[in-house]
């Protein structure tokens, strides 16, 4: 019955379109947190995702997955327990056979955090540490990738939460400074800043969709952070306020590892902090950031028409990208 609820759950990360409302999200949400947790009482082997592979394969960049033995008592513990994999494991394509029967999660041996087990192996970063979770709720929903995997083979583009989790874990405590550094830089450039000529007949229905949508959101902006941001119409970009770019600057300073890598992800996806910061706060609900996403594009397809097999593809992908990332955080976050 549990994994009969957990492929279900996982349907709504791969499917987009069933993002369409705040209520179809908190449904999801729902149905991870309280979906039936299995138990485990096996040995704790281990399942690794890691940079440095095999010796042999150093130079080579393709997956190499090694199954546990049928009697791992000849093998020793370094090589019997692990599936190692390099980094570009989160964005290839079919990476190997499913290896595993079951999947279960339990609770960190040292009481901090959720563990996620795949056939009583520990599910390991890429520097071969356990990813501890820190709710039991994300911990399920990362454990529903998993359990959808097929037995034809393991596919990395279906795991959203798990490349979040993973990056939560390992990239953002090593390079924190960096990545704020890299949002703040690029503030100045935000989408949401940047305004089509109004007196230009082709882009004049582009400028009054722009007034509509998105001064809501800046007016906004203003009220929470105490600056009205400066908008413009040079692709290059324009100047805001230092203290809008400061407050900005100490509001990512506040964020968890968790929270910093869903706005730094959610930011790359829409080339816009403003809008990751409108859906972190709550402004913004999932589709209303897709639209301001791709308002000027929309117009354009409106007008010339839709390519098929690049607009549709992006937009499903645009949708994959921010619904996952608001998802994630939901579900990180202890209540």
């Amino acid at each position: 019955m549990a994994n009969s609820l957990i492929r279900k759950t996982l349907i709504s990360v791969r499917n987009p379109l069933l993002f369409k409302s705040a209520s179809s999200r908190n449904c999801y949400i729902s149905s991870i947190a309280t979906a039936e947790q299995p138990q485990s009482d096996g040995p704790s082997l281990s399942f690794t995702f890691s940079s440095d592979g095999q010796q042999e394969h150093k130079a080579d960049n393709n997956i190499y997955v090694k199954a546990p033995s049928s009697n791992p008592r000849r093998e020793t513990a370094s090589s019997s327990s692990s599936v190692t994999m390099p980094m570009s494991f989160m964005t290839g394509s079919i990476v190997g056979k499913r290896f595993h029967k079951q999947v279960t999660i339990r609770e960190a041996d040292d009481g901090n955090g959720w563990t996620v087990m795949l056939d009583y192996r520990t599910l390991k970063t890429p520097s071969k540490r356990p990813l501890k979770l820190p709710t039991s709720s994300l911990a399920k929903a990362i454990a529903a990738e998993w359990e959808y995997q097929q037995t034809d083979g393991i596919r990395p583009f279906t795991m959203p939460l798990m490349k979040l989790a993973c990056t939560a874990s390992e990239r953002v405590p090593l390079t924190r400074p960096k990545i704020i550094e890299h949002l703040i830089k690029k503030f100045n450039q935000d989408l949401v800043f940047c305004r089509a000529p109004e007196d230009n007949d082709l882009t004049s229905n582009v400028y009054e969709k722009q007034v509509e949508k998105i001064d809501p959101l800046l007016d906004w902006v203003a009220s929470e952070f105490g600056f009205k941001p400066v908008v413009y119409s040079s692709f290059f970009g324009g100047k805001q306020e230092d203290g809008l770019v400061k407050a900005m600057e100490n509001f990512l300073k506040r964020t968890d590892d968790c929270e910093l890598a869903v706005v730094d992800a959610i930011a790359s996806a829409a080339h816009s902090l403003v809008i990751a910061v409108g859906l972190f706060r709550g402004k913004l609900q999932i589709e209303e950031a897709i639209e301001l996403i791709r308002l000027e594009e929309d117009l354009q397809v409106d007008r010339w028409g839709l390519v098929e097999g690049g607009h549709d593809v992006d937009i499903a992908d645009l949708r994959v990208q921010i619904s996952s990332a608001v998802v994630f955080l939901g579900l990180s976050r202890k209540m």
